[in-house]
Parts: structure tokens; sequence; C-alpha cells
């Protein structure tokens, strides 16, 4: 390798051994590290300049064994052989070493330059077992470097490490004796592949992996010239062995590994005191006991909900007032027209509104990382094997599933964790049933205009849970009827409980930050200015009511009725005439706004307390000047009422305007669909542009009620629709009911396309979950009605 040249390092491993963390840690990347198998579904590529060297870091997902199984674990394999990197640095758990050397030995077969990363030694040596790396780098003639990824130690010496190991550029000679009998067949195999052109692999792995019957290495060998020939030596070879030795080949050479890794360890292992309960081993007789496991994951869940209101109202209210403040600057910095009513109703409305629900994701996503990094996910995957056992699924499937409280974009990607295909395809549909971030602004929104605070997290926590159950009941269905067979053993590594790191927390918070801003400032604003347009135009109405001339009446009436009642009987021609008339009038209006401040929270009898403060005030204003009072009362009346006339002859005609308008014409096209559901056109409207991203819905709904708002006073969106009679608390929840189960936003139907090659699932998903969605929004509606609500 010349100076100068670039090192390509990949890091392989067991899953849950910590290569995310080191490969963190070696880069400076912001990858989340979950503490369970299949975070790391696809490989990923960092950079660091060290010593003048630019390394190229991969990390792979994890898998036990070079022989993959499963999508993540192909993808890891396929890099170490077909990609050749440079090193291959194989992190090893010191806390599980004897199962991690199993991965190692078939590393070292390959004949290439590794390096081993004896990562967790601190837990190792917690458990009471000192692990000698310098008696493991004599047994294996490959270096050893200490690591401890959660706290970035040891990340120095391992780069330097694979610096030098790169600059000798060879291996150290590695042979495994699997016997006898199956060297032989070994050594006849590698002799008829050298027999071969363009065999790039080394002769004695390619020959031991065809006596493993490895379907991949097959299909290669298979496309070479003369690769039947070896084929079928290879199936002659396993057959005289499977006689010989009474067992198949793989089997037998997978035991002489375990065996060797058995040595090995009991070699390199000094244990200083014989096996004790750890705090790890109590609090899983616990957190997963039989019959106490889902009722305490559970009531975790309730609780993460409930925090999440509980403490997210505050700063929600602190971004709402921003953004209302901001639109009243604009309001008053602008003249009328188009760019005053884009900013103010559609952007600010639109986009301030989701944002608004930032806090909420946060939190929610503090405490689904808390979860995570402690462990506890590892065994809610657990707990929840009986359950998607129950419907058919594989307990792996709960763990893309959980990753679906986050983005179902990574739910279904993570399904490759998945060997079953059937239990993948089956995952890939019921994912987005799992409510996402994007939903939980509208959760949030709904919840907070027509539920109790003391009902917030309850509420949110049983859509959570329907999403769950409708999960596991379409699984069922589909394992039935679409995907029938039988399902596979749940094997997963439960890794020890960990102190969550405040790094690893707030990377975590930083990234979905991140997605959600850079979310809002693309497609949301995109939909929102487009749901803008689309209910402004035309802005014209069509030939019908005229509403200058109305308002125009109300005035001329106003104008002649205060001639009649007020200015002829005082003999003056204007209220300017009279200051001391036009104080009074100040002064009754002053009294009558009592009224209008009324808080609509306050106790019942608060309003009767106000009706009396006000008739004391006119009673005292009425002894004070009573020659004027009755004329200043009679004017204040008539304005009142010529207001209100107006405000509502604004009001009809914005209404008018929304109905004419684009949008209101497609909603009242989808209003019939939608009507049985409690569902009026705005929400139709709402519903459809939220395909794009459900947060969307939050949006359209904003701009919409933002625009058909007439007062300059508007509170924001949680007002307008607490105010629509439209709206109950029984026809919010049949909407979020709707949101949770609807079509899959457009980047999840992508990604399903993506991961079943054929747009026909996406398709049907798209068209099932949203039959779905009507049928059990449509049964929560009529049922409250039956009930009452």
């Amino acid at each position: 390798m010349a100076d100068n040249a670039g090192v390509t390092v990949a890091l392989a491993g067991n899953p849950n051994c910590g290569k995310t963390t080191i490969f963190n840690n070696i880069t400076g990347a912001r990858q989340h590290v979950g503490n369970y198998p299949g975070v790391t579904v696809e490989k990923r590529e960092g950079f660091r300049r060290f010593q003048g060297k630019d390394l190229l870091v991969v990390d792979l997902p994890g898998t036990y064994s070079l022989t993959a199984n499963a999508l993540d674990e192909l993808a890891a394999r396929n890099v170490i052989i077909n990609d050749k990197p440079d090193i291959i640095v194989n992190i090893l758990d010191a806390s599980n070493l004897e199962r991690n050397l199993y991965l190692a030995v078939q590393l070292l077969e390959l004949e290439r330059p590794v390096v081993l990363a004896l990562n967790m030694a601190d837990v190792a040596e917690k458990m009471g077992n000192k692990i000698q790396d310098n008696v493991l780098e004599d047994k294996l003639g490959v270096p050893v470097t200490r690591t401890v990824g959660n706290r970035n130690q040891g990340m120095e010496e391992l780069l330097q490490t694979v610096i030098e190991t790169a600059a000798e550029n060879k291996f150290h000679p590695f042979t495994l004796d699997y016997g006898e009998k199956i060297e032989t067949k070994i050594q006849e195999l590698a002799d008829g592949l050298a027999n071969m052109a363009a065999v790039h692999y080394p002769l004695r792995w390619l020959a031991i992996k065809l006596l493993e019957n490895d379907q991949q290495v097959q299909q290669s060998v298979d496309s070479l010239p003369g690769g039947n020939k070896i084929l079928s030596l290879a199936a002659n070879a396993r057959t005289d062995l499977r006689a010989a030795l009474g067992e198949d080949p793989e089997i037998i050479i997978a035991e002489c590994r375990y065996h060797f890794a058995g040595e090995i360890y009991q070699a390199v292992a000094v244990k200083r005191r014989k096996w004790t309960q750890t705090a790890s081993d109590k609090l899983d007789r616990i957190l997963t006991h039989r019959v106490l496991g889902l009722p305490i994951f559970f009531a975790i869940m309730w609780i993460l909900f409930n925090f999440v209101f509980a403490v997210g109202h505050y700063p929600q209210d602190w971004i709402a007032d921003g953004a209302k403040w901001l639109g009243d600057f604009v309001g008053q910095s602008l003249a009328e027209g188009d760019l005053k009513s884009l900013l103010q109703d559609g952007v600010i409305s639109g986009v301030g509104t989701v944002l608004s629900f930032l806090p909420q994701i946060l939190l929610l996503f503090l405490g689904i990382a808390l979860l995570e990094d402690t462990g506890y996910m590892a065994r809610a995957a657990f707990v929840m094997d009986r359950v998607m056992r129950a419907a058919g699924l594989h307990g792996k499937s709960f763990i893309p599933l959980l990753l679906g409280f986050g983005c179902n974009v990574p739910a279904i990607m993570g399904t490759r964790t998945l060997e079953n295909p059937r239990d993948r395809m089956v995952t890939i549909l019921v994912s987005p049933f799992m409510s996402c971030s994007a939903r939980l602004p509208v959760y949030a929104l709904l919840i907070g205009v027509f539920f109790p605070a003391e009902w917030a997290g309850s509420v949110m926590f049983s859509v959570y849970f329907i999403g769950i159950a409708v999960a596991v009941l379409s699984a069922v269905l589909f394992r039935k009827y679409l995907f029938p067979g039988s399902t596979e053993a749940f094997v997963m590594e439960m890794p020890p409980y960990h102190i969550p790191t405040l790094r690893s927390i707030a990377t975590h918070m930083w990234e979905r930050s991140a997605l959600y801003l850079k979310k809002a400032g693309t497609l949301i604003l995109a939909a929102t200015i487009l749901v803008w347009f689309l209910t402004n135009y035309p802005s014209d109405l069509p030939d019908g009511r005229d509403f200058t001339g109305e308002k125009t009446q109300v005035e001329e009436m106003f104008t002649q009725q205060t001639q009649n009642f007020v200015l002829q009987p005082l003999g003056i021609e204007t209220l300017e005439a009279n200051p001391s008339l036009q104080e009074l009038i100040a002064r009754i209006d002053e009294a009558n706004t009592l009224e209008e401040d009324e808080d609509p929270a306050a106790p019942a009898d608060a309003a009767d307390v106000i009706d009396q403060t006000k008739e004391a005030r006119l009673a005292a204003l009425e002894q004070e000047q009573p020659q004027l009072f009755s004329y200043a009362l009679q004017y204040s009346v008539l304005n009142q009422q010529k207001e209100d006339r107006l405000d509502d002859l604004k009001k009809e005609e914005a209404s008018e305007k929304l109905a004419y308008s684009y949008a209101g014409r497609f909603g009242k096209m989808v209003e019939p669909v939608i009507a049985p559901l409690g569902f009026d056109w705005k929400m139709g409207v709402g519903l459809v542009a939220a395909v794009a991203a459900k947060e969307v819905l939050v949006s359209t709904l904003g701009t919409i009620y933002s625009v058909g708002d007439v007062e300059d006073d508007s509170s924001g969106l949680e007002q307008a629709i607490a105010l629509d009679p439209g709206f109950t608390p029984l026809i919010a929840y049949s909407l979020m009911i709707f949101t949770l189960l609807y079509s899959p936003c457009l980047a999840a139907l992508a990604v399903a396309r993506r991961e079943t090659n054929s747009w026909k699932w996406p398709l049907f998903s798209a068209a099932y979950s949203t039959g779905l969605a009507w049928i059990c929004a449509f049964a929560v509606f009529q049922i409250g009605i039956l009930l009452g609500y």
C-alpha cells in the first residue's frame, strides 16, 4: 500500500457488540445505536483522517456467521467477501467472548488482514471475567486492542493498529483442522477449484463453504466456467461425509468452530469468581416475567405518553405564541393582497402550527431513546414475542414495529433482519399501523382541544394501542390467507442494562429535530403553499349574493337610525359636535367589553358576577349624566348591531369563497364518502393532502381555518376548531383513528415498493389500510352517536 493511499476499514461483528458506537466514535457520525439487533440494516460509511491516512470506515450490519440468511446479514457478508476491504476490524463483545469468536474464526479463514477489537472488557470484568488480550493475540496470530465504545476509550489505539496492519498488508495464515475426513474433501475441492479460472476467493474457504452447502457461494461457483463439475464434486463429498460421519458436514464444521472457540476462550479468560446473578439478571426476572412483562410494558408506554403531554404543553404554547406574533407582525407590515395572505394565512399559519408540536415529538423520542439505550427495548421485543407468535409472526417482527413508532420508513427497512420471507412481507404490510411521529401533531392538536388535560395521555395511549392491536389482527389475517406457513423460533441476545449516555440521547433528539425541521421546511411548506392556493382561488365568486351591496345597506341603515334616534333629538348633526356624548359612548363600550373578556373556562357563576359588575358600571354612568345616557346607550347598541351584522357578512362571504375554491369543491366532492364518519369537507381536504406526510393534515387545517377566519385577533388553530360546530370530541377521536390507519405516506409506500420489488404490495397496503380506516372510524363515530356522545 502506498503511503498516501486510502484505507478501507470494515467494522464486522455480532449484533449488539458495539459496532455502531465505535463507528460513531471514529467518524463523528451521528448514527443512533439501539440496544437490539437489526438497527443497522444497511452498511454505513464514514471518513476519518488519522496520521496522514484517509480512512473509509464501513459499519456493517451485525451477523453471527458468514453463512447469511437475513438480508442484512447478506449485506454484511457481501461487503466482506466481494468488496474486500483492506482491513476487517472484528468487534468482539468481551462479556460474551466465546460466542463472538465463532465469527472471528470465519473471518480468519478468509485470509484477509484482521484486527480484533476487544470491546466492553469493562463489562466482562464486572461479571468476574478478565480477558488476557495478549494470550488471545498469540493464539489467533492477529493484533488485539481493547476498546470501551460507550466511553470512547481505545479508539486511538485501534486506529493505530489498523494503520500498522494496513501498512504490512498481509494476513496471518490461519487453518482450523476439521478432522481427517473433512480435510480430505476440502483438499479435493480446493484442488478442483485451483484448476478453474476467475476464482477470486481463497480456495480453502471456498471449499469449506461448498461443504457447508452455502447457497450464495454455490450460485457464484455455478456462474463460473466449469462450475457445474465442482458443484457435482461438492455434492458427492457431502454425501460421502454424511455417510461416513452420520451427520451433515455443515453441522460437523460448525461444531469444530464452536469447539475451537471454546478452547480459545478457556485459554484467554481468567474467571475471578463464580457466576453470580447480576443486576441485569435481577431486573430481567421482573421486566421479562411471563405474567407481569406485558402489563409493565404497557404501563411504561402509558407513562411515556402522559409525560409527553404534561411537559410538552408549555414549550408548545411558547412556539404557538411566537408564530402568532410573527403572523400579526407580517399582517401589520404588509399591504392587503395575495403576498400578505400567503405569508400570514398560508406559510405562518400552516408551517407554524406544525412546528409548535416539535416539543412533543422531541419528548417522545427522548423517552424512546432512554428505553432503547437502557436495553429495555430488547426485553420489550422478548415480552411481545408471545403476542407476535399468536399473530403468526416471528418475535423479531416486533423490532421493526418498534422502529415504526419513530418512522414507518426505517421500520419497513428493518424487516430485512427477518430471515423468513413470509414474516418479512407480513411485517412490511402491518408496519404502517404503528403510530409514527408524523401523526403525533394530529393527536396532540385534537386531544389538546377536545379532551381534558388529565385524560390527554390516556387518550393518546389508546390510539397507539389500537394501532398495535390492528397490526396484530391484520398479521393474523395476512398470515392465514396471504402468506401461510410455519414461523421460526425466536432467538435474541439480551444486552446488559446500560446507563444511557447524554451524548447518545442528545444525538438521537437532534437527529429527529433536524428531520422534522427539514420536512417542515420542504415538504410541508410546499404542501402548505399548494393548499393556500387551492383555498384562495378562484378569488371571485360567481354571480350570486352581492356582499358589497349588503354591507353598504348595513352602513346606510346605521347612519339613518343614528340620525333619527340620537342626533336629531339632541339637535346636533354629528357626534363630534357633543364631546360629552362621545366620551360617554366610549365608557359604555368599555363596560360592555367585560363580556368579551370572560374566560370560557371560568366557573359558571363567573358570568353572573360579570353581568352584575357591568350593570353596576352602567348604572353609575347613568347617574353621572342622566340627560345623555339613554342616547349614548342607544348609539352603542346600534353600533354593536352594525358590527355584528358586518362580521356575519364577512364570515358568510369567506365561507362561500372557501366553498367555491378549488379545495372547497374538491372537499365537497369527497364529503359524501367521509360524512358517515362525521367528517366535513375541510377534514377531507386535510386527509387527502396528508397522504404526502401525516403532519400536513395539521398545516392544511391551519391554512383553511386561517383563510376562513376574518377575525384580526384570532388566537390560532386550536381555538378555531374548538369554535367549529363541525368538530366534537367524538369526531376528533374518529379523525385520529382514521389518521392512524389510513394509507401510509408516500415515502413509506416508495420504500415498501423497493423492499418488495413490486408496486403490487404498496398499492394493496394503501387500499387495505384506507378501507380499514373507514370501517374503524365509521364504527367509532356511529357507536359513539348511539351512546349519546
